[in-house]
C-alpha cells in the first residue's frame, strides 16, 4: 500500500503502550488462572486470591521500579572507604531496589504462614519482570531457610533461621550462597578456603569469586576445615549484632563487584574473609553433599520457574504487538512466518509453565522434604520419587533456561529493530538475564554429567524402564520404549570422561536425549491440563 508524504507523521505506538501498561499478570492471564486451579487442588481459591494481591503490585509498581534499576548508570557500586578513611565496603544500590526489596521480602513468601503453593505462585509472579535484583537473593534465601530448617541446632543459627523465615520486628533476613572460587567454578570439592577453629569460634580465611547478592544478611558458606581435605558448610552473619548501622563488617572485605552481562541490578562480588565468624552447619564431611542436595537444588527450582514466568509474559507481549503493529498494509500476525513463530512461542511458554507446575507438585509432596545426598533409608518408592525430583529439577532448570533464551530472541526478532532497544521493552534485559541464569547453579555441561552420573549409580535399584515409565507415566507405549531403549544405549557408556569417539558421540546423543524427554514431559503436563479443562 503506497501513501503520500508527511512530515508530521502520525504514528504512534501509544495503543500498545497503554495495553501493556495496564495488563495485570494474574487477573488478565486465564492459563496461569487454570493451572492454579488444576495443580493447587483444594487450596486453589486461597492461592488464587493471594496470586491476584501480589500481582498487583508485581505488575505495576514493581514492574515500574524493575525498569528504572536497570538503566546503566544504577548499576550497584562499591564505596570502600568513608570520608574519614574507615573501611566500610558499601554496596550503594538505587533507592527503588531497595525500597522494592523490602516491599517483596516483607510478602513473608517462606514463612510458615505462606502455604507451598503461594509461595510458588508469588515467585512464578515476580519472575516476569527477571531478576530485577531481587530473584537471586530470594532464590538464595529459600536455600538459606531449608538448609537451617533441617540443621540448625544453636541459638545463633535458629535465630537466623527465624530472621529470614519469619522476620524480626518486619525485618526479613536476606541470603546469599558463596561457593564458587577462581580455581574450580562448579567444582566444589576443589575448594580452599578454610576454616579455622579458633577457641571454640570457626574463622573463616580466603577468597571466594562470584559471591551473588553481595548485600546480603547471612551467607552459605563453604570451606575446608582446617588440615582436611573434605568440605564444610557454614553460616556466615555479613554482620555481626549492632554492626549493620555501623557498617563494620564480619571479617571480609568485598574486592570489587563484577561486571556481567546480565543480572546487573544484583551485586556479583569477589569476596575476601580474614578471620569471618561462621557456623558450622551440618556434618564438616558433608558439605559438598549438603550444598549440593538441599541449597543449590532449591536455586534451581528457582531458576526453572522464573524463566517459564519470563517466557509467559514474553508471549504476551509479542502476541499483542505483532496485532498492533502493521507492515505492508497487514498486521504481522497475518504473516505465515510470523504466526509460525508466535505459535511456536506459545507452545513454549505454555508447556513450559504446565511443566513447572507439575515439577513443583512432585517437588512439594516429598515426604519430608528434600534430603541430603542421592540415596535413602527408605522404602523403594520414596527412593525413586526422591531420584525422578532431583533430575527433574536439573532438567527444568537446563532446558527451561535455554528454551528461554530462544524465546527471547525470537521476541526481538519479532520486534525488529525496536526489539533490540533496551528502552523500548523489556526483552533485550530478558535476554541478557537469561543468559546468567542459564549458567547459574551449574551449566549444562556440568548438570548433564552429573546427571549421567546419578543414573549410573542406581541402576540396581531403579533400571532405565521403570524411570522412563514413572516419568512420562500417561504417554504412550511406543514413546516410552523408544526412550527407554535410548536411555538403556546412553546408560552402557559407563562414565562420560573418557576422551574418545564414543564418549563424544554419547555426550551430545545425552544432551539431545535430555532435551526430547523434558520437552514430552512439559507437552504431557500440558496435555493433562487440557484434558482437564477442555482447554489451553
Amino acid at each position: 500500500m503506497s501513501s503520500f508524504p508527511d512530515r508530521n507523521n502520525p504514528y504512534s505506538f501509544n495503543p500498545y503502550l497503554e495495553w501493556r501498561n495496564n495488563i495485570d499478570y494474574y487477573a488478565d492471564d486465564p492459563f496461569l488462572q487454570e493451572m492454579v486451579k488444576v495443580f493447587a487442588g483444594s487450596q486453589a481459591e486461597e492461592v488464587d486470591h493471594e496470586a491476584r494481591e501480589i500481582s498487583e503490585k508485581v505488575s505495576f509498581r514493581w514492574r515500574d521500579f524493575a525498569e528504572k534499576i536497570a538503566y546503566p548508570e544504577k548499576r550497584p557500586f562499591m564505596m570502600h572507604y568513608d570520608g574519614h578513611k574507615n573501611r566500610i565496603d558499601r554496596i550503594v544500590r538505587p533507592h527503588e531496589l531497595e525500597v522494592m526489596e523490602k516491599e517483596v521480602f516483607g510478602e513473608g513468601i517462606f514463612s510458615d504462614n505462606t502455604s507451598p503453593w503461594s509461595r510458588f505462585i508469588k515467585i512464578l509472579l515476580l519472575s516476569q519482570n527477571s531478576e530485577a535484583g531481587v530473584l537471586c537473593p530470594l532464590a538464595c534465601t529459600w536455600g538459606l531457610v531449608e538448609l537451617l530448617k533441617y540443621f540448625a541446632d544453636t541459638p545463633e543459627t535458629m535465630h537466623i533461621l527465624n530472621h529470614a523465615k519469619e522476620g524480626i520486628d518486619g525485618d526479613y533476613a536476606i541470603g546469599a550462597q558463596f561457593v564458587s572460587e577462581i580455581q574450580g567454578g562448579s567444582d566444589v570439592p576443589a575448594n580452599l578456603l578454610e576454616a579455622v577453629n579458633e577457641n571454640g569460634s570457626w574463622r573463616l580465611y580466603g577468597n571466594k569469586f562470584f559471591c551473588s547478592a553481595a548485600h546480603a544478611d547471612y551467607a552459605v558458606v563453604t570451606a575446608k576445615p582446617q588440615d582436611s581435605k573434605d568440605v564444610g558448610l557454614f553460616v556466615v552473619p555479613m554482620w555481626l549484632p549492632g554492626n549493620k548501622e555501623k557498617e563494620l563488617r564480619n571479617g571480609y572485605t568485598i574486592d570489587r563487584i563484577k561486571w556481567k552481562m546480565g543480572t546487573v541490578e544484583l551485586p556479583t562480588a569477589e569476596i575476601t574473609f580474614d578471620g569471618a565468624l561462621a557456623y558450622p552447619v551440618g556434618p564438616l564431611n558433608r558439605g559438598v553433599a549438603n550444598v549440593v542436595s538441599l541449597v543449590l537444588t532449591y536455586s534451581r527450582l528457582a531458576v526453572g520457574m522464573g524463566m517459564s514466568g519470563a517466557m509467559l509474559r514474553g508471549l504476551r507481549e509479542t502476541k499483542k504487538y505483532a496485532d498492533f503493529r502493521s507492515a505492508f498494509g497487514a498486521p504481522l500476525s497475518a504473516f505465515p512466518m510470523v504466526a509460525g513463530q508466535l505459535n511456536r512461542l506459545e507452545n513454549y511458554a505454555k508447556r513450559s509453565i504446565a511443566g513447572s507446575f507439575s515439577v513443583y507438585r512432585d517437588f512439594i509432596s516429598l515426604p519430608g522434604g528434600l534430603a541430603p545426598g542421592l540415596t535413602t533409608d527408605e522404602p523403594p518408592d520414596i527412593k525413586r520419587k526422591r531420584f525422578n525430583v532431583r533430575q527433574l529439577v536439573m532438567l527444568q532448570k537446563i532446558i527451561v533456561a535455554a528454551d528461554a533464551i530462544d524465546m527471547s530472541r525470537l521476541s526481538i526478532s519479532i520486534l525488529g529493530g525496536h526489539g533490540v532497544m533496551e528502552d523500548f521493552s523489556s526483552f533485550p534485559r530478558m535476554f541478557r538475564d537469561g543468559m546468567v541464569n542459564e549458567l547459574w547453579e551449574g551449566p549444562h555441561n556440568v548438570l548433564l554429567t552429573q546427571m549421567h552420573r546419578d543414573f549410573k549409580r542406581v541402576e540396581e535399584w531403579y533400571p532405565p524402564e521403570d524411570f522412563v515409565a514413572d516419568l512420562l507415566e500417561g504417554a504412550n507405549q511406543d514413546t516410552i520404549k523408544e526412550y527407554t531403549d535410548e536411555l538403556q544405549e546412553i546408560l552402557a557408556v559407563p562414565h562420560l570422561f573418557s576422551m574418545d569417539d564414543k564418549t563424544l558421540k554419547t555426550c551430545e546423543q545425552w544432551n539431545d536425549f535430555c532435551t526430547r524427554l523434558f520437552h514430552t514431559y512439559q507437552d504431557l503436563a500440558l496435555s493433562q491440563v487440557t484434558v482437564e479443562t477442555g482447554q489451553v
